[in-house]
Order: C-alpha cells, then structure tokens, then sequence
C-alpha cells in the first residue's frame, strides 16, 4: 500500500525527497541523455581528488558541470575560465542538494573538431616535405650577445619575455620585431617581422616567437603553412613559445626547440648572470688552487737545490777549511824533506866506503863473467881440437867450397900456426891439397 493509498483525501502525490530526486534524474536520463552542450566555463576547480568542477554559462543560463578524475585524465589542455567549450555528458541529480548537474564525459574547446581536423592534415603533409626532421635543428648558443623577440605589443608574452630576460641577462640586448598574434592579419605579419630579423646586420644569435595561451582559434595564426616555412629558413636558431605547456602549433614543430611558455623561451636563451659569475668565480678558484699548487712544487725544488748548494758562507767556510788542511799537509811535507836533506849527507859519508866496495865487487864479477863467457867463443879453443879455420886472400872466413876456384890462395889457421894451400880441380866439396 502506497501514502497515496491510504489518504482519502485527493490531492497531489506525496513523495519522499530522495525518491523524487530518483525520479526527476530518470525522468532527464530517459528525455535527454546523452546530451552535448556549448558555453563558456566559469568557476573552474580542480579537486585534490582529481575531479574537475565548473558551470557552463551562456547569456541566458548556467549549468554546473562536474568532470571525474577518469575523463579530466583524458584531456589535452588546461581549462580556463572565459574558455568557450563544448561538452558532452549525461544530466543527472546530485540527490544530496538537489542540484541539477552535468556529469561531463568528454571536453574539448568550441569548433575544435574541424579546425583540429585541419590541423592534423597540414602537419602530415609538412612532416612529409622534412620540416620537422630533428636532424636540420641547431643547439642554442651558450651565451648569445643578442636576442631577437618576435610577439604583439600589446601582448603579456612581452612583459614576460622582456622582465625574465631583463632579470637574467640584462646585459644582452633585445630587439623587438613586433607583429599581431591573432586573427586574419596575424599571419603575414609574423612573416614579415621574422624576415626582417633576418635581414639584421649583424644578425642577433637567437630568436624568439612568443605569444601567450587561448583556444585553438587564437592560435591559429601559428598553424599558417607559410609561417612555418619562413621558421625553417631562419639562419639562427629560433624558439617557439607560444600558448600553454598542452597547447601545439605547427611553428612549434618547425622551431629548433619549443619552449611550454613565452617566460620558459626567454628562460632558455637566458643563463643567470649569477650562474655566470659564480662559474666565472670557480674557475678563478681553480686557477689559484693550480698556482698555489705549482708554487708549492717550485718552493719545494728551490728549498731541495738551496739545501744541496748552501748558504755562499757556508761553501766559503768549507773552502777554507780545506785551504788549511792542504796548507798543513805542505808545511809538514817541505819539513819531512828538509829534515831528510839535512840527514842524507852524514848518511852518504858512513856508507860511502862500503857502498863503494860491493860496487866494485859487483863489477868485478860481471867482468869476470864476461870473460869466461868471451874466452868460450875464442876459436882457438876449437882449433886445439883439430879443426882449421879457412880464410882468404882478403883475410875472410870461406865457409862454402862452392865460393872457391882452382887455383885460389888459402890459408887454414891451426892451433900453432897457419899453412898456405892452393885450391886444385876436383869435384865440389873435395878437401884441397897443401901446396908447397
């Protein structure tokens, strides 16, 4: 039996709270789910939970809009307030207020699907043609002595740029090329500031093309072919900051680096000038550290030549000292042969005579000697033996017969007396006959 049952009493249902709010989300599943929605966020929040909370606002309406962690996962940029979006989702009750919301399943930003369509083609056909190939970009120089700076005047990027880098680098000037970022014009203007940093002389060393974040449609200037196209034939390196760190443009791509934000670009070119100084601070630390380390080396050499050479009193002391010593050892030498000298003549007078008489003595017998040897050779010791001694006329020793001729005066000399002979034919070698 149901309330309405039991009252006899006609009239209006009456419904438990809870079960209406059941009922009316029914009630919206079953008319409108799933619904798509067009506005402007408003009041955007992001839960530590990771849910996203929002209304979706028009001139006649608002809508609250809750987003579970799942599909906020799934998003490809940063919602704003201001964003002008499209939402695709389920109507429900939040029964514990009451509220009518939209449970959002998928968010992307208006008229993002034929111009993200769009952008997806010319990208195919610019990688295609390599001007996205890594190989052609270049590193960004170390310290650059000049930036160029391509943005709106009217732009927050240029405050950005110019305060991080006038932070930084003061000391690097800036020169500033200025052209619009959104809309029709957009584009050749872009174009013509570029060339014209281009046609520096001297040229700076970097460029940056800046602009800060919006949606799709704002960015669009940055998708024009012809742009790109400029960006690849630029003769520095260029960096393209443009829109948030989720938000993608052809230029970033043709760029030799993209940088998330126009303050991460001017970051990136940008080296403090303390971490410049400190370096510079290290290094002279490292230099004094070297040369007190080759002073010690030296001090050392100089302290091992100084101990091996002396002080010149020293060498002087040790040189005399030396002097002397040699000096002594003369005197006591010229004495020592004085003294000799003085004693030598009284020597040679006591040893005279008997020196004298076994020289003699000596002499004698080698002369005796001598004789017994000499009185050896005598041949007349021979001729006592029965030998002759044979001479010619000339008085010379014949000791060959074949020297001889028949006929030839000899005298053989015997032990007591000589005897002349004449030489007679005969055969060689015969013994000659006496003559008379």
């Amino acid at each position: 039996m149901t309330l309405r049952d039991s009252n006899t009493t006609p009239g209006p249902r009456i419904w438990p709270v809870g079960a209406l709010c059941r009922a009316v989300a029914d009630a919206l599943d079953a008319r409108f789910n799933p619904v798509a929605v067009r506005g402007e966020i408003s009041g955007f929040s992001r839960a530590s939970s990771g849910h996203c909370y929002f209304a979706l606002k028009d001139d006649s309406g608002q809508l609250r809009c809750a987003m579970f962690r799942r599909a906020a996962g799934l998003l490809d940029f940063s919602p704003r307030d201001g964003d002008q979006v499209e939402v695709r989702g389920r109507l429900a009750v939040y029964e514990p207020r009451g509220d009518l919301q939209l449970v959002v399943e998928s968010l992307q930003r208006a008229g993002q699907g034929a111009l993200f369509e769009q952008f997806l083609q010319r990208k195919a056909r610019l990688e295609a043609e390599g001007l996205f190939d890594a190989e052609r970009k270049r590193a960004l120089p170390v310290m650059p002595r000049a930036v160029g700076l391509v943005t709106s005047l009217g732009a927050a990027a240029l405050h950005d740029v110019v305060t991080a880098l006038r932070r930084r680098v003061p000391h690097i000037p800036v020169v500033l090329a200025p052209a619009a970022v959104q809309g029709a014009s957009a584009p050749g203007e872009l174009v013509r500031a570029l060339q014209s940093l281009y046609a520096l002389k001297p040229t700076v060393d970097v460029i940056l093309l800046v602009r800060g974040g919006g949606s799709i449609e704002d960015l669009w200037a940055f998708n024009d072919e012809t742009l790109a196209r400029t960006i690849v034939q630029s003769p520095v390196p260029l960096i393209c900051g443009v829109g948030h760190e989720t938000d993608f443009t052809i230029a970033d791509f043709c760029a030799d680096l993209r940088a998330p934000t126009p303050t991460a670009a001017a970051e990136l070119v940008s080296a403090p000038q303390a971490m410049w100084l400190g370096a510079i601070d290290l290094l002279g630390e490292r230099l004094q550290d070297a040369l007190d380390t080759r002073l010690d080396v030296l001090g050392q050499r100089l302290d091992q030549a100084a101990s091996r050479l002396g002080r010149p009193s020293t060498l002087v002391a040790r040189q005399q000292l030396r002097l002397a010593h040699h000096s002594q050892r003369l005197r006591y030498a010229v004495l020592s042969r004085t003294e000799r000298l003085a004693h030598a003549p009284r020597s040679i007078s006591a040893d005279f005579p008997r020196k004298l008489e076994r020289a003699l003595a000596e002499r004698r017998d080698r002369l005796e000697r001598v004789a017994l040897r000499l009185k050896l050779l005598d041949p007349a010791l021979v001729l006592q033996r029965g030998y002759a001694w044979l001479t010619g006329a000339d008085g010379r020793a014949i000791v060959s017969a074949r020297k001889l001729n028949p006929g030839d005066a000899v005298v053989a000399r015997l032990a007591d007396g000589s005897v002349d002979l004449t030489v007679t034919p005969g055969k060689t070698g015969t013994r000659p006959t006496p003559g008379s």
